[in-house]
């Protein structure tokens, strides 16, 4: 018998996840409380599951798209769910208004995690009386083609909630991580904005253009970065390993941070200089062909890295 779950939410993350657990054998109960939303959800996710097909990720698009549904009553789409995905507004009153539902609605055993970007567990599951079960599950855009998954939990979040939830995502193809301790943003958003920070100050002060950025990091970083972290890349970059780096080249990263860019790189002034630099302001239309075009190059990436060894 399949396992089930619910995706709260059928905008593009709800769909994402739908897609995910739908083609691995799962279930999934879609729900929105915007009837638009659900009207579209079906098409677009058969649609996905194809274009995953075309590139190898999807053995049965059409299977997979079946096990879709969508469920206009939230009690309805719970029923029988041991694991939901909630994917509502980036705002802590809608966060704790949907979770008392999802509490109260849930069997007691079912796990409630949340697509947050950014907002802790504890700022809306403190005074649910499953709060225990609950925890923020943060994919990266596009969840279906990006697979790391951030499990962070609340104090009160019980250790058997956090290893089921990375069982689940291991099980679906996923890349389950554990955020040891809350923090704000998470782990995958505070690297990317330490790296955006030093890259906003660079165009600011005029060291280098943000194109010519780009370049440094998808043509330099990024080939090592798509299959190794940042500790097994240094590991690989001295004769002796990773003390051996440390050695070598802590000196010259310590010069480097002993002025850390501001946050004024992120201010208004900051940010209208690297908008300027960057020349361009493309179209909404313009914005959603980019990104396909840019799923279907992280679908081909993610076929290739399934037919690689996971480590070296």
């Amino acid at each position: 018998m399949a396992r089930r779950m619910a995706v709260v939410g059928a905008g593009l993350i709800g769909r994402a996840w739908a897609m995910v657990f739908a083609r691995a054998g799962w279930e999934v109960a879609l729900h929105d409380p915007v009837a638009a939303a659900l009207e579209a959800a079906p098409a677009l996710c058969a649609e996905g599951l194809a274009e995953q097909h075309r590139q190898g990720l999807c053995e049965d698009p059409a299977g997979a798209a079946a096990r879709i549904r969508v469920v206009p009553a939230l009690a309805e789409a719970l029923e029988g769910a041991e694991y939901v995905q909630e994917n509502g507004p980036e705002r802590v009153g809608e966060k704790i208004a949907i979770f008392a539902e999802l509490d109260r609605l849930a069997a007691p055993d079912c796990i409630l995690a949340s697509s947050t970007s950014g907002i802790p567990c504890s700022a809306f599951t403190e005074k649910l009386a499953g709060r225990a079960r609950c925890l923020v599950a943060h994919p990266v855009n596009p969840p279906h083609l990006v697979p790391v998954v951030e499990l962070s939990g609340a104090p009160w979040t019980s250790a058997e909630t956090i290893a089921a939830a990375r069982a689940i995502h291991d099980s679906v193809d996923q890349a389950p991580i554990t955020v040891l301790k809350e923090i704000e943003g998470f782990i995958l958003n505070r690297l990317q904005g330490a790296l955006l920070a030093e890259a906003f100050r660079l165009v600011q002060e005029g060291y280098v253009t943000p194109r010519d950025l780009d370049v440094t990091v998808a043509e330099g970083l990024g080939l090592r970065w798509s299959f190794l972290g940042p500790f097994a890349t240094i590991e690989l970059n001295a004769p002796g390993g990773m003390a051996d780096y440390c050695s070598r080249y802590a000196g010259l990263f310590q010069r480097m941070i002993e002025k850390p860019p501001s946050p004024a790189v992120f201010g208004a002034e900051g940010c209208a200089k690297v908008v300027e630099a960057w020349g361009e302001t493309p179209s909404r239309e313009e914005i959603a062909a980019r990104s396909a075009r840019r799923d279907k190059r992280l679908a081909a990436l993610a076929a290739h890295k399934r037919k690689q060894e996971k480590s070296l």
